[in-house]
């Protein structure tokens, strides 16, 4: 019995312009793939920007780069670490038509994508921004004091502003995606518990654990470059 039979009381419709169901999951694979590297051609471009100014301004972006918790970074690093462990575990279950092991695998990524976007929230942006270290206007008179509050020397303010509009800008940006990925996930759970067409084999949970794979990867480079500066 193969591994979509065990998964679903129906086999996985072969769509008309495909010639096996081989051909078409290789396809499905092919066009994840390709909506990955768009993704990283849109990432790209960020962090080669972030690349230049730090290069540009090594010794104020340290400085700026201070007032971020290294061990809080790391604490979200190690949740979206074992998010996709418990991603490649779903894919696995679902291959082997364990379908309560896949989508508690599932709900336990769900959990921890929240639990990354909740420490995001409580203990990095709404500290800053509730102290007007947000890269607007008032930011120039509303740094110094900040740094000063938390015993870090002052880096210069416009350059700092230019640090942490891309670091919002950045981070902000992957945890729009990590949102996406709680909403996909919540999809693809309620189309395997109601037993849809749409899911017939494992095809579905790999693609969006590829895509899953991808906003963790990035966060890989994000953690290094904002929290793990070297000293100029």
């Amino acid at each position: 019995m193969s591994s979509h039979e065990s998964t679903h009381p129906d086999a996985p419709v072969v769509y008309e312009q495909f010639e096996d169901i081989g051909q078409q999951q290789e396809t499905y694979v092919l066009g994840m793939w390709s909506f990955l590297v768009n993704e990283t051609m849109f990432f790209a471009p960020l962090f080669f920007v972030y690349g230049l100014y730090t290069w540009k301004h090594h010794a104020d972006f340290y400085l700026a780069h201070a007032l971020l918790d290294w061990r809080i970074g790391g604490i979200n690093t190690f949740i979206l670490l074992m998010s996709s462990f418990a991603v490649a575990l779903s894919v696995h279950y679902a291959q082997k038509g364990r379908t309560r092991a896949q989508l508690n695998c599932l709900w336990f990524t769900i959990a921890c994508a929240a639990a990354f976007i909740w420490i995001k929230l409580q203990f990095e942006w709404i500290p800053k921004i509730s102290h007007g270290v947000f890269p607007n206007p008032e930011f120039i008179q509303n740094y110094p004091h900040y740094a000063m509050e938390h015993g870090v020397p002052a880096a210069d303010p416009y350059k700092a502003r230019l640090y942490y509009s891309l670091y919002f800008a950045i981070t902000g940006l992957h945890a729009l995606h990590v949102a996406i990925g709680i909403i996909v996930f919540l999809a693809l759970i309620y189309l395997i518990k109601k037993k849809s067409s749409l899911i017939t084999d494992y095809i579905p949970t790999e693609m969006v654990g590829l895509y899953w794979h991808f906003v963790d990867l990035v966060w890989i480079f994000l953690y290094p470059l904002f929290y793990l500066m070297p000293r100029p």
